[in-house]
Protein backbone atom coordinates (compact mmCIF):
# COMPACT_ATOMS: atom_id res chain seq x y z
CA UNK A 1 0.00 0.00 0.00
CA UNK A 2 3.28 2.71 0.67
CA UNK A 3 3.43 2.47 -2.90
CA UNK A 4 0.40 4.45 -3.34
CA UNK A 5 0.50 8.19 -2.91
CA UNK A 6 -3.21 8.75 -1.19
CA UNK A 7 -3.21 12.38 -1.46
CA UNK A 8 -3.05 11.72 -5.71
CA UNK A 9 -5.22 9.12 -5.20
CA UNK A 10 -8.10 10.67 -3.40
CA UNK A 11 -7.71 13.02 -6.47
CA UNK A 12 -7.81 10.26 -8.93
CA UNK A 13 -11.32 8.92 -7.08
CA UNK A 14 -13.00 12.41 -7.13
CA UNK A 15 -11.81 12.70 -10.96
CA UNK A 16 -13.35 9.12 -11.96
CA UNK A 17 -16.55 9.72 -9.18
CA UNK A 18 -16.89 12.90 -11.35
CA UNK A 19 -16.96 10.97 -14.22
CA UNK A 20 -19.71 8.63 -13.16
CA UNK A 21 -21.91 10.62 -11.97
CA UNK A 22 -21.63 12.62 -15.15
CA UNK A 23 -22.11 9.70 -17.47
CA UNK A 24 -25.32 8.23 -15.76
CA UNK A 25 -27.45 11.08 -15.20
CA UNK A 26 -30.99 8.74 -15.42
CA UNK A 27 -29.62 6.10 -12.47
CA UNK A 28 -28.67 9.31 -10.31
CA UNK A 29 -32.16 10.75 -10.66
CA UNK A 30 -33.65 7.51 -9.90
CA UNK A 31 -31.88 6.88 -6.94
CA UNK A 32 -33.06 10.63 -6.01
CA UNK A 33 -36.38 9.96 -6.43
CA UNK A 34 -36.06 6.52 -4.94
CA UNK A 35 -38.22 7.78 -0.98
CA UNK A 36 -39.59 5.16 -0.44
CA UNK A 37 -36.73 2.75 0.27
CA UNK A 38 -35.37 1.94 3.11
CA UNK A 39 -31.71 3.49 1.93
CA UNK A 40 -33.61 4.49 -1.36
CA UNK A 41 -32.89 0.64 -2.45
CA UNK A 42 -34.46 -2.57 -2.50
CA UNK A 43 -31.91 -4.41 -0.82
CA UNK A 44 -29.08 -2.47 1.36
CA UNK A 45 -26.49 -4.39 -0.20
CA UNK A 46 -27.13 -2.64 -3.43
CA UNK A 47 -25.78 0.38 -1.18
CA UNK A 48 -22.01 -1.01 -1.45
CA UNK A 49 -20.67 1.33 -4.03
CA UNK A 50 -17.72 2.98 -4.83
CA UNK A 51 -20.06 6.21 -6.98
CA UNK A 52 -22.38 8.67 -5.28
CA UNK A 53 -25.36 6.16 -6.22
CA UNK A 54 -26.14 2.50 -7.37
CA UNK A 55 -26.46 1.54 -11.52
CA UNK A 56 -29.83 1.04 -12.16
CA UNK A 57 -30.29 -2.01 -14.45
CA UNK A 58 -32.43 -1.88 -17.57
CA UNK A 59 -31.43 -5.73 -19.41
CA UNK A 60 -28.97 -8.08 -18.59
CA UNK A 61 -27.85 -11.20 -21.52
CA UNK A 62 -25.08 -13.80 -21.38
CA UNK A 63 -21.81 -11.75 -19.26
CA UNK A 64 -23.30 -8.58 -20.33
CA UNK A 65 -25.56 -6.21 -18.58
CA UNK A 66 -27.07 -2.49 -19.86
CA UNK A 67 -27.59 0.18 -17.37
CA UNK A 68 -30.78 2.32 -17.78
CA UNK A 69 -28.36 5.34 -19.50
CA UNK A 70 -27.78 2.79 -22.10
CA UNK A 71 -23.96 1.73 -21.18
CA UNK A 72 -23.26 -1.64 -21.65
CA UNK A 73 -20.76 -3.54 -19.45
CA UNK A 74 -18.90 -6.74 -19.10
CA UNK A 75 -19.85 -8.61 -16.32
CA UNK A 76 -17.91 -9.87 -13.42
CA UNK A 77 -19.54 -9.75 -10.78
CA UNK A 78 -22.48 -11.80 -12.05
CA UNK A 79 -25.25 -11.23 -9.29
CA UNK A 80 -21.98 -11.96 -6.48
CA UNK A 81 -22.46 -15.20 -7.86
CA UNK A 82 -26.38 -15.46 -8.37
CA UNK A 83 -25.81 -15.58 -12.25
CA UNK A 84 -22.70 -17.61 -12.60
CA UNK A 85 -24.80 -19.54 -15.26
CA UNK A 86 -24.97 -16.19 -16.53
CA UNK A 87 -27.86 -13.82 -17.01
CA UNK A 88 -30.80 -15.77 -18.00
CA UNK A 89 -29.62 -18.61 -19.91
CA UNK A 90 -32.01 -20.18 -22.39
CA UNK A 91 -32.73 -23.15 -20.73
CA UNK A 92 -33.40 -21.85 -17.61
CA UNK A 93 -35.65 -19.08 -19.18
CA UNK A 94 -37.82 -21.89 -21.26
CA UNK A 95 -38.04 -24.56 -18.76
CA UNK A 96 -38.91 -21.19 -16.10
CA UNK A 97 -41.63 -20.30 -18.99
CA UNK A 98 -42.90 -23.52 -19.48
CA UNK A 99 -43.56 -24.07 -15.49
CA UNK A 100 -44.97 -20.39 -14.79
CA UNK A 101 -46.95 -19.63 -18.41
CA UNK A 102 -47.79 -23.35 -19.60
CA UNK A 103 -48.06 -25.70 -16.88
CA UNK A 104 -48.86 -23.23 -13.81
CA UNK A 105 -48.68 -23.99 -10.36
CA UNK A 106 -45.30 -22.65 -9.10
CA UNK A 107 -46.84 -22.26 -5.85
CA UNK A 108 -49.19 -25.04 -5.41
CA UNK A 109 -47.31 -26.66 -2.46
CA UNK A 110 -47.27 -29.91 -4.31
CA UNK A 111 -44.04 -31.47 -5.68
CA UNK A 112 -43.22 -32.00 -8.19
CA UNK A 113 -40.73 -34.82 -10.46
CA UNK A 114 -38.13 -32.36 -11.29
CA UNK A 115 -37.46 -32.22 -7.66
CA UNK A 116 -36.31 -36.00 -7.16
CA UNK A 117 -33.78 -35.26 -10.75
CA UNK A 118 -32.73 -32.20 -8.99
CA UNK A 119 -31.91 -34.49 -5.60
CA UNK A 120 -30.41 -37.28 -7.56
CA UNK A 121 -27.78 -34.85 -9.53
CA UNK A 122 -26.83 -32.59 -6.42
CA UNK A 123 -25.98 -36.06 -4.85
CA UNK A 124 -23.72 -37.02 -8.19
CA UNK A 125 -22.07 -33.97 -7.80
CA UNK A 126 -21.48 -33.46 -3.75
CA UNK A 127 -22.35 -36.84 -2.06
CA UNK A 128 -25.43 -36.33 0.39
CA UNK A 129 -28.08 -38.64 -0.82
CA UNK A 130 -30.84 -36.76 0.76
CA UNK A 131 -31.76 -32.84 -0.04
CA UNK A 132 -34.16 -30.11 0.80
CA UNK A 133 -34.50 -26.97 -0.89
CA UNK A 134 -34.95 -23.56 0.35
CA UNK A 135 -35.23 -20.32 -1.77
CA UNK A 136 -31.31 -18.58 -0.49
CA UNK A 137 -28.43 -20.71 1.12
CA UNK A 138 -28.84 -18.26 4.63
CA UNK A 139 -32.26 -20.06 5.30
CA UNK A 140 -30.74 -23.56 3.90
CA UNK A 141 -28.04 -22.93 6.30
CA UNK A 142 -30.56 -21.62 9.10
CA UNK A 143 -32.61 -24.94 8.47
CA UNK A 144 -29.31 -27.11 9.30
CA UNK A 145 -28.07 -25.71 11.96
CA UNK A 146 -31.77 -26.81 13.70
CA UNK A 147 -31.05 -29.84 12.91
CA UNK A 148 -27.87 -30.33 13.67
CA UNK A 149 -28.70 -29.35 16.95
CA UNK A 150 -31.89 -31.12 17.35
CA UNK A 151 -30.04 -34.31 16.52
CA UNK A 152 -27.11 -33.91 18.64
CA UNK A 153 -28.26 -32.55 21.43
CA UNK A 154 -25.14 -29.52 21.65
CA UNK A 155 -26.35 -26.39 21.36
CA UNK A 156 -23.31 -24.27 19.79
CA UNK A 157 -22.19 -23.64 16.01
CA UNK A 158 -18.77 -23.08 15.39
CA UNK A 159 -17.54 -20.70 12.72
CA UNK A 160 -14.41 -19.27 11.12
CA UNK A 161 -14.06 -15.81 11.79
CA UNK A 162 -15.19 -13.74 8.53
CA UNK A 163 -16.85 -16.13 7.42
CA UNK A 164 -19.95 -15.93 4.50
CA UNK A 165 -23.07 -17.77 5.50
CA UNK A 166 -25.37 -15.24 5.15
CA UNK A 167 -27.48 -13.39 7.43
CA UNK A 168 -27.34 -16.57 9.55
CA UNK A 169 -26.91 -15.17 13.32
CA UNK A 170 -24.67 -18.04 14.27
CA UNK A 171 -21.87 -17.22 11.59
CA UNK A 172 -21.85 -13.14 12.43
CA UNK A 173 -18.34 -13.75 15.21
CA UNK A 174 -14.94 -13.17 15.33
CA UNK A 175 -11.58 -13.74 16.97
CA UNK A 176 -11.63 -11.39 19.50
CA UNK A 177 -7.99 -9.34 20.96
CA UNK A 178 -8.09 -12.32 23.89
CA UNK A 179 -8.56 -14.76 21.42
CA UNK A 180 -11.80 -15.46 22.32
CA UNK A 181 -15.20 -15.44 20.40
CA UNK A 182 -16.38 -11.29 19.86
CA UNK A 183 -19.62 -9.74 17.90
CA UNK A 184 -19.15 -8.86 14.71
CA UNK A 185 -18.39 -5.19 13.80
CA UNK A 186 -21.79 -3.47 12.85
CA UNK A 187 -23.57 -6.93 13.61
CA UNK A 188 -27.66 -5.58 13.40
CA UNK A 189 -30.33 -6.71 15.58
CA UNK A 190 -27.97 -9.87 17.50
CA UNK A 191 -31.30 -11.74 19.80
CA UNK A 192 -28.31 -12.85 22.07
CA UNK A 193 -24.76 -12.29 22.16
CA UNK A 194 -23.20 -14.40 19.59
CA UNK A 195 -20.63 -16.01 22.38
CA UNK A 196 -24.22 -17.83 23.54
CA UNK A 197 -24.84 -19.43 19.94
CA UNK A 198 -21.40 -19.72 18.51
CA UNK A 199 -17.43 -20.35 18.65
CA UNK A 200 -14.87 -19.52 16.41
CA UNK A 201 -11.82 -20.41 14.98
CA UNK A 202 -9.13 -18.68 12.48
CA UNK A 203 -9.12 -20.26 8.78
CA UNK A 204 -6.17 -22.67 8.56
CA UNK A 205 -6.11 -22.94 12.16
CA UNK A 206 -6.57 -26.52 13.47
CA UNK A 207 -5.24 -25.48 17.31
CA UNK A 208 -7.41 -22.97 17.60
CA UNK A 209 -10.34 -25.26 16.29
CA UNK A 210 -8.85 -27.96 18.62
CA UNK A 211 -9.34 -26.15 21.60
CA UNK A 212 -12.39 -24.62 20.38
CA UNK A 213 -14.07 -28.32 19.90
CA UNK A 214 -12.75 -29.23 23.60
CA UNK A 215 -15.21 -27.89 25.21
CA UNK A 216 -17.71 -30.58 23.61
CA UNK A 217 -20.53 -28.19 23.18
CA UNK A 218 -20.55 -27.77 19.32
CA UNK A 219 -22.88 -30.06 17.29
CA UNK A 220 -21.51 -28.84 13.87
CA UNK A 221 -18.43 -26.74 12.53
CA UNK A 222 -20.47 -24.99 9.40
CA UNK A 223 -17.39 -23.51 7.38
CA UNK A 224 -16.64 -22.70 3.36
CA UNK A 225 -13.99 -24.73 2.22
CA UNK A 226 -12.53 -21.33 0.88
CA UNK A 227 -13.05 -18.11 2.64
CA UNK A 228 -14.57 -16.40 -0.10
CA UNK A 229 -16.96 -12.91 0.80
CA UNK A 230 -13.84 -11.40 2.81
CA UNK A 231 -11.49 -11.85 -0.04
CA UNK A 232 -10.45 -15.63 -1.32
CA UNK A 233 -8.71 -17.35 1.43
CA UNK A 234 -7.23 -20.70 0.53
CA UNK A 235 -6.78 -23.33 2.74
CA UNK A 236 -3.53 -24.80 3.66
CA UNK A 237 -2.14 -28.27 2.15
CA UNK A 238 -3.85 -30.83 4.60
CA UNK A 239 -5.89 -28.17 6.57
CA UNK A 240 -9.40 -29.56 5.47
CA UNK A 241 -8.54 -32.89 6.27
CA UNK A 242 -7.28 -31.51 9.49
CA UNK A 243 -10.79 -30.07 9.54
CA UNK A 244 -12.76 -33.74 9.46
CA UNK A 245 -10.49 -35.54 11.40
CA UNK A 246 -11.06 -32.85 14.41
CA UNK A 247 -14.64 -32.94 14.23
CA UNK A 248 -15.26 -36.58 13.75
CA UNK A 249 -12.49 -37.27 17.41
CA UNK A 250 -14.71 -34.89 18.98
CA UNK A 251 -18.29 -36.10 17.42
CA UNK A 252 -19.31 -32.45 15.86
CA UNK A 253 -20.80 -32.54 12.23
CA UNK A 254 -19.10 -30.95 9.75
CA UNK A 255 -21.33 -28.77 7.23
CA UNK A 256 -19.46 -27.34 4.21
CA UNK A 257 -21.29 -24.27 2.64
CA UNK A 258 -20.61 -24.22 -1.23
CA UNK A 259 -22.78 -21.47 -2.27
CA UNK A 260 -19.58 -19.63 -3.04
CA UNK A 261 -17.53 -22.21 -3.47
CA UNK A 262 -19.11 -24.12 -6.35
CA UNK A 263 -17.06 -22.03 -8.61
CA UNK A 264 -14.24 -24.57 -8.24
CA UNK A 265 -15.88 -27.15 -10.38
CA UNK A 266 -19.22 -28.80 -11.32
CA UNK A 267 -19.18 -30.37 -8.09
CA UNK A 268 -17.55 -27.82 -6.00
CA UNK A 269 -14.71 -28.28 -3.82
CA UNK A 270 -16.43 -31.52 -2.21
CA UNK A 271 -15.69 -33.11 -5.41
CA UNK A 272 -12.83 -31.39 -6.62
CA UNK A 273 -11.09 -31.80 -3.08
CA UNK A 274 -12.18 -34.97 -1.92
CA UNK A 275 -13.98 -33.42 1.29
CA UNK A 276 -16.10 -35.77 3.35
CA UNK A 277 -19.09 -33.15 5.11
CA UNK A 278 -21.78 -34.88 6.75
CA UNK A 279 -24.22 -32.21 5.45
CA UNK A 280 -23.79 -29.45 2.24
CA UNK A 281 -25.32 -26.46 1.76
CA UNK A 282 -25.56 -24.81 -1.52
CA UNK A 283 -27.68 -21.70 -3.12
CA UNK A 284 -27.28 -18.80 -5.58
CA UNK A 285 -25.76 -20.15 -9.03
CA UNK A 286 -27.88 -23.66 -8.66
CA UNK A 287 -31.14 -21.51 -9.72
CA UNK A 288 -29.61 -19.82 -13.20
CA UNK A 289 -30.57 -17.00 -11.30
CA UNK A 290 -34.09 -17.93 -10.23
CA UNK A 291 -34.02 -17.82 -6.49
CA UNK A 292 -33.11 -21.20 -5.33
CA UNK A 293 -31.02 -23.06 -2.49
CA UNK A 294 -30.66 -26.61 -1.20
CA UNK A 295 -28.96 -28.54 1.97
CA UNK A 296 -28.36 -32.08 1.81
CA UNK A 297 -27.09 -34.75 3.93
CA UNK A 298 -25.95 -38.36 4.68
CA UNK A 299 -28.60 -40.57 4.57
CA UNK A 300 -27.89 -41.91 8.25
CA UNK A 301 -28.58 -38.70 9.47
CA UNK A 302 -31.45 -38.27 7.35
CA UNK A 303 -32.75 -41.05 9.55
CA UNK A 304 -32.00 -40.24 12.40
CA UNK A 305 -33.94 -36.82 12.67
CA UNK A 306 -36.84 -38.17 10.84
CA UNK A 307 -37.11 -41.15 13.31
CA UNK A 308 -37.29 -38.38 16.50
CA UNK A 309 -40.80 -38.43 16.94
CA UNK A 310 -40.52 -35.23 18.97
CA UNK A 311 -39.39 -33.40 16.20
CA UNK A 312 -41.65 -31.56 14.08
CA UNK A 313 -40.43 -31.30 10.81
CA UNK A 314 -43.39 -30.81 8.77
CA UNK A 315 -45.57 -28.09 10.19
CA UNK A 316 -43.79 -25.44 12.47
CA UNK A 317 -40.47 -26.81 13.41
CA UNK A 318 -38.46 -24.11 11.77
CA UNK A 319 -36.94 -26.26 8.72
CA UNK A 320 -39.01 -24.97 5.52
CA UNK A 321 -41.02 -22.06 3.78
CA UNK A 322 -44.09 -21.46 2.19
CA UNK A 323 -42.11 -20.84 -1.33
CA UNK A 324 -39.34 -23.24 -0.44
CA UNK A 325 -39.12 -26.48 -3.11
CA UNK A 326 -41.98 -24.30 -5.33
CA UNK A 327 -42.17 -26.06 -8.94
CA UNK A 328 -40.53 -22.72 -10.26
CA UNK A 329 -37.19 -22.77 -9.17
CA UNK A 330 -37.06 -26.80 -9.17
CA UNK A 331 -37.24 -25.85 -12.79
CA UNK A 332 -34.69 -24.21 -12.90
CA UNK A 333 -32.35 -25.62 -10.54
CA UNK A 334 -33.01 -29.01 -13.27
CA UNK A 335 -32.26 -26.94 -16.55
CA UNK A 336 -29.25 -25.35 -14.42
CA UNK A 337 -27.53 -28.26 -13.53
CA UNK A 338 -28.51 -30.37 -16.76
CA UNK A 339 -27.89 -27.58 -19.37
CA UNK A 340 -25.94 -24.84 -18.40
CA UNK A 341 -23.19 -25.54 -15.28
CA UNK A 342 -22.23 -28.63 -16.91
CA UNK A 343 -18.92 -29.86 -17.00
CA UNK A 344 -17.64 -28.74 -20.28
CA UNK A 345 -19.04 -25.24 -18.88
CA UNK A 346 -16.73 -25.57 -16.06
CA UNK A 347 -13.85 -26.34 -18.59
CA UNK A 348 -14.12 -23.06 -20.33
CA UNK A 349 -14.80 -21.01 -17.07
CA UNK A 350 -11.71 -22.08 -14.90
CA UNK A 351 -9.55 -21.96 -18.49
CA UNK A 352 -10.70 -18.06 -18.36
CA UNK A 353 -10.18 -17.63 -14.79
CA UNK A 354 -6.64 -19.25 -14.95
CA UNK A 355 -6.19 -16.84 -18.45
CA UNK A 356 -7.43 -14.00 -16.18
CA UNK A 357 -5.16 -14.28 -12.65
CA UNK A 358 -2.64 -15.36 -15.71
CA UNK A 359 -2.78 -11.54 -17.06
CA UNK A 360 -2.99 -9.79 -13.54
CA UNK A 361 0.28 -10.89 -12.29
CA UNK A 362 1.61 -10.23 -14.96
CA UNK A 363 0.38 -6.57 -14.75
CA UNK A 364 1.30 -6.51 -11.02
CA UNK A 365 4.80 -7.73 -12.17
CA UNK A 366 5.04 -5.54 -14.91
CA UNK A 367 4.22 -2.13 -12.67
CA UNK A 368 5.97 -3.70 -9.31
CA UNK A 369 3.17 -3.90 -7.72
CA UNK A 370 2.76 -5.65 -3.91
CA UNK A 371 -0.11 -7.05 -4.27
CA UNK A 372 -1.35 -11.06 -5.45
CA UNK A 373 -4.24 -12.39 -7.05
CA UNK A 374 -5.88 -15.69 -6.07
CA UNK A 375 -7.71 -18.15 -8.27
CA UNK A 376 -10.85 -20.06 -6.37
CA UNK A 377 -11.78 -21.88 -9.92
CA UNK A 378 -13.88 -19.99 -12.16
CA UNK A 379 -12.57 -16.45 -9.99
CA UNK A 380 -9.96 -14.80 -9.30
CA UNK A 381 -9.72 -11.73 -6.92
CA UNK A 382 -6.77 -9.26 -6.33
CA UNK A 383 -5.68 -7.95 -2.70
CA UNK A 384 -3.19 -4.89 -1.80
CA UNK A 385 -0.95 -7.10 -0.30
CA UNK A 386 2.19 -8.61 -1.17
CA UNK A 387 0.74 -12.33 -0.18
CA UNK A 388 -2.72 -13.45 0.47
CA UNK A 389 -3.60 -13.69 3.48
CA UNK A 390 -4.53 -17.16 5.58
CA UNK A 391 -6.87 -15.87 7.80
CA UNK A 392 -10.28 -14.08 7.42
CA UNK A 393 -9.05 -11.53 10.14
CA UNK A 394 -5.83 -11.12 8.19
CA UNK A 395 -8.12 -10.97 4.89
CA UNK A 396 -9.83 -8.30 6.75
CA UNK A 397 -7.00 -6.01 7.66
CA UNK A 398 -5.48 -5.86 4.32
CA UNK A 399 -8.59 -4.13 3.26
CA UNK A 400 -7.79 -0.86 1.23
CA UNK A 401 -11.03 1.08 0.87
CA UNK A 402 -9.53 3.88 -1.32
CA UNK A 403 -7.75 1.29 -3.59
CA UNK A 404 -11.12 -0.74 -3.77
CA UNK A 405 -13.01 2.62 -5.26
CA UNK A 406 -10.09 3.16 -7.27
CA UNK A 407 -10.66 0.25 -9.73
CA UNK A 408 -14.52 -0.31 -9.16
CA UNK A 409 -14.83 3.43 -10.18
CA UNK A 410 -12.09 3.14 -13.21
CA UNK A 411 -13.17 0.07 -14.27
CA UNK A 412 -16.88 0.36 -14.45
CA UNK A 413 -16.53 4.19 -16.00
CA UNK A 414 -14.71 1.82 -18.99
CA UNK A 415 -17.40 -0.71 -19.28
CA UNK A 416 -15.78 -3.29 -16.95
CA UNK A 417 -18.02 -4.15 -13.12
CA UNK A 418 -16.42 -6.17 -10.34
CA UNK A 419 -18.10 -7.84 -7.79
CA UNK A 420 -19.18 -4.43 -5.32
CA UNK A 421 -17.98 -6.14 -2.11
CA UNK A 422 -14.66 -6.76 -3.31
CA UNK A 423 -12.16 -7.40 -6.23
CA UNK A 424 -13.31 -10.42 -7.83
CA UNK A 425 -14.02 -11.44 -10.99
CA UNK A 426 -16.45 -14.62 -11.55
CA UNK A 427 -16.54 -16.13 -14.84
CA UNK A 428 -20.06 -17.42 -16.47
CA UNK A 429 -20.72 -20.38 -19.64
CA UNK A 430 -21.18 -16.99 -21.50
CA UNK A 431 -18.21 -14.95 -20.96
CA UNK A 432 -15.71 -14.45 -23.45
CA UNK A 433 -11.89 -14.16 -24.53
CA UNK A 434 -12.20 -11.10 -25.77
CA UNK A 435 -14.26 -9.63 -22.20
CA UNK A 436 -11.28 -11.10 -20.22
CA UNK A 437 -8.79 -9.49 -22.15
CA UNK A 438 -10.69 -6.42 -22.39
CA UNK A 439 -10.95 -5.93 -18.75
CA UNK A 440 -6.63 -6.80 -18.49
CA UNK A 441 -6.39 -4.04 -20.94
CA UNK A 442 -8.76 -1.62 -18.23
CA UNK A 443 -7.11 -2.88 -14.78
CA UNK A 444 -3.66 -2.59 -16.72
CA UNK A 445 -4.35 1.25 -17.13
CA UNK A 446 -5.61 1.08 -13.88
CA UNK A 447 -2.32 0.21 -12.00
CA UNK A 448 -0.05 2.36 -14.31
CA UNK A 449 -2.24 5.30 -13.43
CA UNK A 450 -2.60 4.66 -9.38
CA UNK A 451 1.12 3.81 -9.04
CA UNK A 452 1.99 6.93 -11.85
Amino acid sequence: MSAVDRDRLRALIAREAADFTARHPRSRAAFADAAHLFGRVPMTWMNKRAGAFPLYLDRASGAEVTDIDGLTYADFALGDTAAMAGHSPAPVVEAVQQRFADLGGATAMLPTEDAEWVGAELSRRFAPTRWSFSLTATDANRWAIRIVRAVTGRPKILVNAYCYHGSVDESLIVVGPDGGGAMRPGNVGAPVDVTVTSRVAEFNDLDALERQLAHGDVAAVLMEPALKNIGIVLPDPGYLEGVRALTRRSGTLLIIDETHTFSVGPGGACRAWDLEPDLVVIGKAIGGGIPAGAYGMSAEFADAALGRDDLDLIDMGGVGGTLAGNALSVAAMRATLEQVLTEAAFDHMLALATRYTDGVRAIFAAHDAPWSVVQLGARAEYRFSPRPPRSGTEAHEATDELLDDWFHLFLANRGVLLTPFHNMALMSPATTAAQVDRHLEVLGDAVAEVLG
